[in-house]
């Protein structure tokens, strides 16, 4: 037994095992793509850009070493042609939500705010993974079924 002091939610929004009726409905961590391509703020974007392309990705979620999200280059901020670094071509601060959202509140979230990817994070901020919407909407889809 284990007095988790910090409370339930955010045990919940660590994306830790619970129980009862939600078990194993998917949520934004089941659905995430763990294998999301990371870079680090000096880091040049045309490094970034040949190593995430190659690894078939259109974005790069920006951390520093603690996997702590910094920011998010997307498909437009990859395309840009300047000798950049990662700190200078990223959106800085992106929305990032938590592991235990609804899978099909994360689909509507993300078509209501044109989101073609968002980072799913620890409360601490901590990367689990990358979640990209046609994803969530397909999983939310297959749910209603």
């Amino acid at each position: 037994m284990y007095d988790y002091t910090a409370g339930k939610a955010d045990w919940l929004a660590a994306g830790l095992p619970t129980e009862g009726e939600a078990t194993g409905r998917p949520t934004a961590a089941t659905v995430a793509r763990r294998d999301v391509p990371t870079c680090h703020l000096g880091e040049s974007l045309q490094d970034i850009r040949d190593r995430v392309r190659a690894a078939g990705w259109d974005a790069c979620v920006v951390v520093n070493t603690e996997r702590i999200v910094l920011g998010l280059l997307r498909a437009e901020q990859l395309g840009r042609e300047e000798d950049l670094t990662a700190e200078a071509a990223m959106r800085p601060g992106p929305s990032t939500f938590r592991p235990n959202i609804a899978i099909a509140k994360m689909a509507e979230l993300m078509v209501k705010r044109d989101l073609p990817n968002a980072p799913v994070t620890t409360s601490a901020g901590e990367l689990i993974g990358l979640l990209v919407r046609e994803d969530a909407e397909r999983v939310a889809s297959e749910r209603d079924a």
